[in-house]
């Protein structure tokens, strides 16, 4: 039986995709920084048919709490799934940033993840142990958006640390990727949107917003045996919003074209 922990599972993407390994049977650990809905989860995790289910209470942007929640987990078994869900995503605009909200961002999206990654190496390595690490970033990592600079940063930043510790890990037998949602309909209090942000960039080929299944299901495909030859990607589940601008009007009407055949 599998291992999981997933950090930034008291809601949202991270709930959902805890509740996916839940009924896959594994034992689970969760982490987030807030008891209550971090409670909510584990309850749920439980119905859904997780094995053992335990629950950790941290703040990531403390730079020791990504190592002592490893150790915490790993010290119940060893760790054969790690996900790192957690992500802050405040509107700021760019003449407002100050060190503080860049270095809040950058702390939780991209150091946690990193030094998650790290511990759990760190206690693999030396017992041989093989695991798979999947990050989550997300499509602002590919295109800047008002008042995200840091939080494109930061998810630009995740992917290529994916990259490089995938191509230091693998000899190890770790294996370590990212999926990139689009937009996912979240009831979260850490990150709102507005309906009118949401309208916006809500828009994609298939026609539909992205739930938080959509990217569990990817998650729980990357990490398992059937993706055993892959590390070092980006799996970008987001309706294809990420092949090109679908909502823009034809630059010229079919009259125009024939004008100009």
């Amino acid at each position: 039986m599998r291992h999981v922990l997933v950090t930034g599972a008291g809601s949202g993407i991270g709930r959902g995709i805890a509740l996916a390994f839940a009924r896959t049977g594994a034992d689970i650990t969760l982490c987030d920084r807030t008891a209550a809905p971090l409670g909510e989860t584990e309850a749920l995790a439980r119905d859904a048919g997780a094995g053992r289910v335990t629950a950790i209470t941290a703040d990531l942007r403390d730079g020791d709490a990504p190592g002592a929640v490893v150790d915490e987990a790993w010290d119940r078994a060893p760790v054969d799934v790690l996900v790192s869900s957690a992500g802050v995503y405040p509107a700021t605009p760019f003449l407002d940033l100050d060190a503080a909200t860049w270095d809040r961002v950058l702390d939780v999206n991209t150091r946690a993840p990193v030094l998650l990654t790290v511990a759990l190496a760190r206690r693999a390595v030396p017992v041989g142990r093989g695991a798979s690490v999947v990050n989550i970033s997300s499509g602002a990592a590919l295109r800047a958006r008002p008042g995200a600079a840091p939080y494109s940063t930061s998810k630009a930043a995740l992917e290529a640390a994916t990259r490089a510790s995938a191509l230091e890990l693998g000899h190890h037998g770790i294996r370590v990727n990212a999926v990139a949602p689009g937009f996912v309909t979240v009831d979260s209090a850490v990150n709102p949107v507005t309906a009118e942000y949401a309208d916006a960039v809500g828009d994609n080929p298939l026609g539909r917003r992205g739930l938080p299944d959509d990217i569990a299901r990817a998650v729980v495909w990357l990490a398992g045996d059937e993706a055993n030859w892959i590390t070092g990607e980006v799996l970008r589940v987001d309706g294809g919003s990420s092949t090109g601008a679908w909502n823009l009007p034809q630059h010229w009407t079919a009259d125009g074209r024939e004008e100009h055949a």
